[in-house]
């Protein structure tokens, strides 16, 4: 990939903000388990930050998705992955479908404010019985009158209780579980819904929720492209929610990487710093190629997504690389800190915690797999 002077600023406003408006704060916000998202998102839609690669005429910059891929990556710089992750909800995996199929009235409602920063966007998709099993989500939408009335749960759902609107995914007919599905924009002040808080092992200051639809009322002007159409229009949004990941966890990993050389470097044991020791910084090495291969990976995937291609298979072999390494590194350099590894307030822990979600969410590392292996003509055959 070639970055442009106006990647190189976009990457530079994203770091500065990370430094001056978000990593101050982290510590609190984990304590909180949750951090002001609307205040936050105010900030970042005053920047432009919300909606790079969105149309000029709802408030954004216009850029291809590169841009967007900067902006994750540069995010990066953040001392806890809840926070990124949030971001990104509202950036690239809530608002893609409004954006691109969208009516003109429903994005100047919905899209236009969220660029803005004055709402919050959730995506609800996944249940507790189908989180990767897309197909199988049971909350419906039937028509009555003009509108659509939703009945249901969602889980698992990032600014979920702060959210001002939900992109949710909901059965509006009967038939093919991959063709009777809607997305439809949901305003979550709307009468018949009610949220419970989720708590996490990671990821603290993002918050999570349960939802429940009971009769829910909504337009069906409200419905994003053409009924039936939802199933294929989440996974596209999938394949920029997984570019976004991929790319979003490349200056985290570099970043515990260098704080463990730096503390190696100046922990002793048996009359030498840990760092001097063949297997440690043989290892570090090591890891660090594997970043820099996910990089290219992320580069080039996103690069040809530019470039008009389908990257299904590149999308899918980058989040589960990203998945599994996220894991890896900081495994392996949470042993070097020893005991200090294992203390609540340290980088490597913080990274320890947080980056468990990758493999998880946005589709498990087993549904990567899976679309991989179909791609490549490797799964058995079914037989009649």
């Amino acid at each position: 990939m070639k970055f442009t002077p106006e990647h190189e600023q976009i990457a530079d406003t994203v770091r500065k903000f990370v430094a001056k408006e978000l990593n101050p704060h982290v510590p609190e916000w984990e304590a909180a388990q949750e951090f002001p998202s609307h205040e936050v998102f105010k900030k970042l839609g005053d920047l432009g930050l919300l909606g790079i690669k969105y149309p000029t005429e709802y408030g954004g910059m216009g850029l291809d998705f590169s841009y967007s891929m900067v902006m994750a990556e540069a995010l990066g710089d953040c001392t806890c992955g809840g926070v990124p992750m949030a971001i990104g909800v509202q950036t690239d995996m809530a608002t893609p479908a409004l954006a691109r199929f969208g009516s003109d009235e429903l994005r100047r409602e919905f899209l236009a404010p969220t660029i803005a920063g004055d709402y919050v966007a959730c995506l609800g998709v996944s249940e507790a019985g189908g989180g990767s099993d897309v197909a199988a989500a049971k909350t419906s939408a039937r028509k009555e009158g003009g509108d659509y009335v939703i009945n249901g749960s969602k889980m698992w759902i990032t600014n979920g209780l702060k959210a001002d609107w939900c992109c949710l995914l909901a059965n509006t007919s009967e038939g093919s579980p991959h063709r009777n599905k809607s997305l439809i924009v949901v305003p979550m002040d709307a009468p018949g819904i009610t949220k419970q808080k989720i708590r996490k092992i990671g990821m603290d200051s993002s918050d999570t929720a349960q939802l429940f639809f009971d009769n829910v009322r909504v337009p069906q002007r409200h419905l994003i492209g053409q009924e039936g159409m939802g199933f294929t229009f989440q996974m596209l949004q999938f394949q920029e929610e997984r570019l976004w990941g991929a790319a979003s966890s490349l200056r985290g990993l570099d970043r515990i990487i260098d704080a463990t050389i730096e503390y190696t470097r100046q922990r002793q044991a048996f009359g030498k710093s840990i760092l001097d020791n063949q297997v440690v910084h043989y290892r570090l090495a090591e890891l660090r190629t594997e970043v820099e291969a996910l990089r290219a990976l992320t580069y080039r995937a996103v690069e040809m997504y530019v470039g008009g291609k389908d990257v299904t298979k590149l999308a899918s072999m980058a989040k589960l690389k990203c998945g599994r390494l996220s894991r890896e590194v900081a495994d392996s350099c949470l042993q070097y800190w020893g005991g200090m590894g294992f203390t609540w307030d340290n980088p490597v822990s913080q990274a320890y915690r947080d980056s468990r979600l990758v493999s998880i969410g946005g589709g498990a590392d087993e549904v990567m797999l899976g679309i991989i292996c179909k791609l490549e003509g490797t799964l058995p055959k079914v037989a009649k």
